[in-house]
């Protein structure tokens, strides 16, 4: 929308967070709780999105890097919303169209809702339009007051009469505003109420005393407008949100064994015909192909999945690659930068790092593999480690296509093990393979006969000189 501007105030200091960092910036399934409302907000292509910033302006700024359209103006100090908008004139100035004023803790507003009240305003050629919601204890949010079911004013919790605070229907704080006079209207405002601040509800009465067409638009589901104060808020919107992810990946053909138990971060994709059991957690930018089945208490971290991926119970996956029809677990480990070929497979307790582990090779058992690069057809035995670290730096490991390499046997990187070479079990190579070899690397065995028997007897004869 060309003529569509938005602005989010974040500004504040949020005290009942009681935390260091700004409240914009927690955490809400996976992402800041200002960049849910930003993605919300960039649906609509508006033509500027402007955060205003005060308290922890670095930690939004940063948290806000991967957006680089977005615009910072700087409120300090805070002396309310009216004034919080203000601070957007010298971007805004000469802007023909609309602002549609959002917060940064307000976070799951949806785009339905926000063009259901841009639609409000312009169909009604409003100069300012509120959207209101009705809850069940409008306790601490400012009042809608109607005259013959218009609206008239906003009065806030601590400057309402007896009979106001009743009122159930309350101020969301979302507006859309005509940029034609907004900034005149803003510079009028007073601060004779209880908080000595500049109210941008107070400018719903005065464009009706000005005759300026002021309309609402009722919410259907309050929680939309609900915001963060406190880290209980923060958790009971984190629920809410995880809930209509739930859903939606359910009715897109995911099975979820127990939702209630899996946490699925905002920005996860899951294809369809992917089961996921109990206590799973899927976070960050991971995407599951379809046709994936994953296990009990498994945990993945930004890392993508093809088709038809098997992970068994109690799996850690992090900025991860795995191939289709690949299988890990029960209690694997990739690290980041690995990456699994397809129809590869990584059994129990086997921990990768920064290793790529070839189309059908395997590693089924009580395996390290770091800093390795495995090709396709490989057997990795029980007990296998790449040595890849000299007490200095990080050094890589190369095993070709076809290589054998046997049980409790280490590889000192740098080395290189050549295809269709063998690795005897427990040796220790130091030295590159050749193609084709058989590398032994261990002691000689030596076969003492009749030593059990004679030990037996030197026992026995101590025991007697007792």
């Amino acid at each position: 929308m060309t003529n569509l501007h938005v602005v989010i105030l974040a500004a504040g200091k949020g005290t009942r967070m009681k935390s260091a960092v700004s409240k914009v910036v927690h955490p809400l399934a996976g992402r800041p709780l200002i960049e849910h409302v930003i993605r919300t907000a960039a649906v609509l292509e508006p033509a500027t999105i402007t955060v205003v910033v005060g308290h922890g302006a670095d930690d939004v700024r940063a948290a806000l890097a991967n957006w680089p359209n977005v615009r910072f103006v700087v409120q300090s100090p805070q002396l309310g919303t009216g004034h919080a908008l203000l601070q957007t004139e010298p971007v805004l100035a000469g802007q023909q169209g609309r602002v549609l004023l959002l917060y940064g803790d307000v976070p799951l507003l949806t785009v339905d809702t926000l063009r259901q009240l841009l639609d409000r305003h312009q169909s009604t050629s409003a100069w300012l339009t509120v959207l209101t919601a009705t809850v069940p204890d409008p306790y601490g949010y400012g009042r809608i007051i109607r005259d013959q079911g218009r609206i008239v004013r906003i009065v806030e919790e601590r400057d309402a009469g007896e009979g106001e605070h009743a009122i159930r229907e309350i101020n969301s704080g979302i507006y859309v505003f005509e940029l034609d006079g907004l900034f005149g209207a803003l510079r009028s405002l007073a601060t004779d109420n209880a908080q000595g601040e500049y109210y941008l509800t107070d400018l719903v009465a005065g464009s009706v005393r000005e005759g300026r067409r002021v309309e609402t638009l009722p919410i259907a589901d309050h929680v939309e407008v609900r915001g963060v104060n406190t880290r209980v808020d923060l958790a009971e919107l984190t629920r809410v949100l995880r809930d209509r992810t739930r859903r939606r990946l359910m009715l897109a053909g995911v099975t979820l064994e127990n939702p209630d138990s899996v946490y699925v971060d905002d920005g996860v994709e899951i294809g369809e015909d992917t089961v996921i059991g109990p206590n799973v957690v899927l976070s960050g930018a991971t995407r599951l192909g379809p046709g994936c089945r994953i296990g009990p208490g498994t945990r993945i971290t930004d890392s993508v999945l093809g088709a038809g991926v098997t992970v068994l119970d109690h799996c850690v996956i992090v900025q991860s690659t795995i191939d289709d029809g690949c299988t890990l677990g029960p209690f694997a480990h990739l690290r980041p930068e690995s990456r699994l070929g397809a129809g590869a497979r990584v059994g129990n307790f086997v921990e990768l790092k920064k290793t790529t582990l070839g189309p059908n090779s395997k590693a089924n058992h009580l395996a390290y593999l770091g800093d390795a690069v495995i090709g396709a057809n490989v057997n990795i035995g029980a007990g296998v480690i790449t040595c890849n670290y000299d007490g200095v730096s990080k050094h890589q490991t190369r095993i070709d296509d076809g290589v054998f390499v046997g049980s409790d046997s280490q590889l000192v990187a740098p080395v290189h093990v050549g295809p269709g070479a063998y690795v005897a079990a427990g040796s220790t190579i130091t030295r590159d393979v050749p193609p084709g070899s058989l590398a032994v690397a261990r002691s000689h065995q030596i076969n003492k006969d009749g030593w059990a028997e004679r030990r037996a007897s030197r026992l026995k004869d101590k025991d007697k000189a007792r």
